[in-house]
């Protein structure tokens, strides 16, 4: 045999053994995407449940034409139905929006775990100074106002992961809506603390998207 044949088949060994590496890796990420799937479908997972509680109101006011400045505090709390699954909240902000329109700044929740069964109350403040609104929404929002009531909507974007035993996931985006249906007619309807914020009790179910 002469050297050039032995180069040959060198090569085509070295080729062989590549092609055996590669289908051996492609086997074993096979198997452990199935298996992946078959426990994920065994624990079969939900999504956490999220419920606005109560919203105090410190200040709201559009007395200047299409400008909006108010600040509120809100209690929202959130359970994980999961009894194997736990889930990692690493990004998630919350702002409140009127007829479409952002009316607030963003406000950051820290990121926390919640673990199987675990419920988490948050009571983040979320404020907006000097908000141009649109010309539209400035009047709606009179109206709304001088009706005694003005439905908001408060939004709470970010991102999730889900660990089930040692294994944890990728992230997913996560959205939740909380409808807000605040009276803002006599003090009444709210409970007043110290000299000006009313709080508002509210215990509305939010949507929850992944």
């Amino acid at each position: 045999m002469s050297s050039k044949d032995c180069g040959q088949h060198g090569h085509h060994m070295r080729r062989k053994r590549f092609r055996r590496c590669c289908a051996g890796l492609l086997i074993f990420n096979f198997i452990l995407l199935v298996t992946i799937l078959i426990v994920w479908a065994i624990l079969q997972p939900s999504k956490p449940r999220f419920i606005l509680q109560d919203v105090t109101v410190f200040n709201f006011n559009n007395s200047v034409p299409n400008v909006f400045s108010s600040s509120f505090q809100v209690t929202v709390s959130s359970r994980n139905p999961n009894d194997k699954i736990g889930i990692y909240y690493d990004k998630l902000n919350i702002y409140a929006t009127y007829r479409n329109q952002q009316i607030t700044f963003v406000t950051l929740i820290p990121p926390v775990y919640q673990g199987h069964k675990d419920v988490n109350v948050w009571s983040p403040f979320i404020y907006g100074t000097e908000v141009p609104i649109a010309p539209y929404n400035s009047l709606a929002l009179d109206q709304d106002k001088n009706a005694g009531s003005v439905f908001l909507l408060l939004k709470m974007d970010g991102r999730v992961r889900w660990k089930v035993g040692t294994f944890i996931s990728g992230r997913y985006h996560f959205y939740v809506r909380c409808p807000a249906f605040i009276p803002l007619g006599p003090k009444n309807n709210g409970v007043l603390v110290g000299n000006n914020a009313i709080k508002y009790q509210l215990l509305q179910h939010c949507k929850v998207s992944v």
